[in-house]
């Protein structure tokens, strides 16, 4: 055991143990710990980089002097620097004055602030911000007011309207949110509407986005010829969608909108439209040039002056890329408006990617933000058992803290901008993310900390500041003690049905956790039909994946439709195998009588289809992210069917 680079490793917040599935405790090898170190500029090849890297570290946290500082409301605040005089600015404008007194090696402690917001330090003659956070994020409770909330959660892209182009859009998501809320509906969950990549229309999914502060253009709404198929072929839907959008740049005339619309966003859309133009001018017949690290140096550089002058010689360009950002921030902004004046008491909850395409425009904008030479993913567990990689990047722990959270309060801001809540997939990504050093397989990874709670406070600032809720996917591993840490920070967790076991039966909605969100299923497991049926056996037998057996499910289905009954959610003897319909009428009114205080049916278990919307570990084998809805929107809940199982899920939960 080399003991100098395990403390390296503990300084810089690299995990050395991991526990796996079992229980076990795992040791990351020597040969990973490195690997990781290396990309985050910390080398430790040799004793004598061990020991610079450490100092390195050392030197840092005694000279700390982070832009913005997070604390918690009324509670005494240590901050690093000099003891002395301070002035705290409220955002209120009123002044605090005091005296820090040491409380630690460079460290001083400020009595604690009564105000939540974004306020000014002065201390040793430097400026700095201030974050104060609330208790807790704006909950569900807070939003429900004694009442059981239930919602739908959609697919946006799988949407259908007439002459939509093929992809699923802005105008389709306003009125199904109408639709639900007549039916009593309070929340619409959407899946990620971050910026994918225009001159890339193959690289659709939602979860892999090229910036998660800014939109996916291909939402908007414009009228088109081409035909819906059953599929989405992304790579000609979107490219008819974006020559009519071109066609419409070129007739659109209310420029002081536009330009309203360019100053409200600051830097954060011009830079993510300089990024698509400069993509769109070299990539044609370059496919290298889809990623920006191999750009002519010169634009690998935002600040770069070249970069200016292409800005300056391709205005028009650019500004159509504005104008698309502008285009989808009004839709989206109209659809969220549409289901709050439909009776919705939260309307749409956007949904928060864990990460962004090493590729991106996220990656350009904000380099010194990002982790380089690493992707994120999960270590092995009884399914995957090399581990994941999801081949993506995210936000680096010393690069945010560096430079004030910038990245982050943005993203966070852009994803409530125009919603009543948001969900944070992968939620133990705020405490730490499985990284994998490029070229390294999946197993060879370790768990890198991240500011855990300078991220909670900052989601529950921004949380109550928006008064919208924040939901947790939290499924998997979390980190000990974490889930109690989302529960004191007002951020409700997931409980799916699958997942809500005794032993060998499944546990009733009525102890599932009241503070968490309660779920059928998500979209990266079997719809309620597709799992009756055996549809997602059949799939990965056709794969040769692991999974559940035959016997193993006839099992499975006797004991969940015991808990059906149980419940009270029917009382029909067991259906048939093949009857899904049936499977998915009982598990809508089992939902309903969830504890919690939200419970969320995808709209897949509404229309008890069989397909789910993604398969973890497939890529072209399976139609992951492409498959539509075949009627409507406006008329998705006008079938009696699920018309019936809407009216089910509200009926119980007035009982629950």
């Amino acid at each position: 055991m080399n003991t100098h680079l395990h403390d390296l490793a503990r300084a810089a917040g690299v995990e050395i143990h991991w526990r796996d599935v079992h229980g076990n405790d795992q040791i990351v090898a020597d040969e990973g710990l490195r690997a990781v170190l290396a990309a985050i500029d910390l080398p430790a090849e040799t004793p004598a980089q061990i020991r610079e890297s450490l100092g390195a570290i050392q030197g840092e946290a005694a000279h700390r002097a982070e832009p913005l500082i997070t604390a918690d409301f009324a509670t005494p605040i240590r901050v690093f620097g000099p003891p002395g005089r301070y002035r705290i600015t409220l955002e209120s404008g009123l002044t605090i004055d005091g005296h820090a007194d040491q409380a630690g090696l460079c460290q001083v402690e400020l009595a604690g602030v009564n105000e939540s917001g974004y306020h000014q330090l002065e201390l040793g003659g430097a400026t700095r911000s201030l974050a104060v956070a609330p208790a807790r994020a704006f909950t569900l409770e807070d939003a429900a007011k004694g009442r059981k909330l239930w919602g739908i959660a959609i697919q946006l892209y799988a949407l259908r309207r007439h002459n939509d182009g093929g992809i699923g859009d802005f105008t389709a998501l306003a009125k199904l949110a109408t639709q639900a809320a007549a039916h009593g509906a309070d929340v619409l969950a959407i899946s990620p509407v971050h910026a994918l990549f225009s001159a890339d229309p193959r690289r659709f999914s939602p979860y892999s986005p090229s910036n998660r502060a800014a939109l996916n253009v291909l939402h908007i709404t414009e009228p088109s010829d081409l035909p819906g198929e059953a599929m989405i072929d992304w790579p000609v839907a979107g490219a008819a969608k974006l020559q009519a959008l071109r066609h419409a740049y070129e007739n659109f005339h209310d420029h002081d909108a536009l330009n309203a619309f360019r100053h409200e966003s600051g830097d954060r859309i011009t830079r993510h439209a300089l990024f698509e133009a400069i993509q769109a001018e070299l990539a044609p017949g370059n496919d290298t040039a889809l990623d920006w690290r191999n750009w002519p140096e010169a634009y690998r550089d935002p600040k770069n002056p070249a970069v200016l002058r292409f800005f300056d010689t391709h205005t028009h360009e650019v500004g159509f890329h504005i104008y698309l950002q502008y285009r989808a921030d009004k839709e989206l902004r109209a659809a969220q408006r549409a289901a709050r004046e439909a009776g919705m008491r939260i309307g749409l909850v956007a949904d928060l990617a864990v990460g962004t395409d090493h590729a991106g425009s996220q990656s350009w904008s904000y380099q010194a933000q990002v982790l380089r030479g690493l992707e994120i993913g999960a270590p092995p567990d009884a399914i995957n058992r090399e581990g994941q990689s999801w081949g993506i990047t995210a936000l680096s722990p010393h690069g945010m803290r560096q430079s004030g959270f910038t990245a982050f309060i943005e993203m966070l801001r852009h994803a409530l901008r125009h919603a009543g809540g948001v969900r944070i997939d992968h939620i133990m990504g705020l405490a730490r993310l499985w990284v994998i050093p490029f070229g390294m397989r999946s197993g060879q990874g370790a768990y890198l900390k991240l500011p855990a709670v300078d991220l909670l406070r900052l989601v529950a600032l921004e949380s109550q500041r928006h008064r919208a809720v924040i939901i947790g996917e939290d499924l998997g591993t979390l980190p000990e003690g974490f889930d109690a840490r989302l529960n004191r920070a007002g951020i409700a967790g997931l409980r799916v049905m699958w997942f809500e076991r005794d032993g060998s039966g499944f546990k009733p909605p009525s102890a599932w956790t009241n503070t968490a969100v309660a779920m059928t299923t998500t979209h990266d497991l079997p719809t309620v039909a597709g799992w009756w049926t055996g549809n997602d056996i059949a799939w990965r037998n056709r794969l040769g994946m692991a999974g559940d057996s035959e016997e193993m499910r006839a099992a499975d289905r006797a004991a969940l439709w015991s808990a059906f009954r149980s419940s009270g959610a029917t009382q029909a003897a067991m259906p048939a195998p093949e009857r899904g319909d049936l499977a998915a009428d009982a598990a809508s009114a089992h939902l309903g009588l969830a504890v919690s205080t939200l419970a969320l049916l995808p709209i897949e278990d509404a229309l008890a289809l069989p397909e789910q919307p993604n398969l973890p570990g497939t890529h072209a084998e399976h139609p992951n992210w492409r498959r539509r809805l075949a009627e409507p929107a406006d008329e998705l809940f006008n079938r009696p069917d699920v018309a019936a199982r809407l009216k089910a899920l509200s009926k119980a939960r007035e009982r629950s």
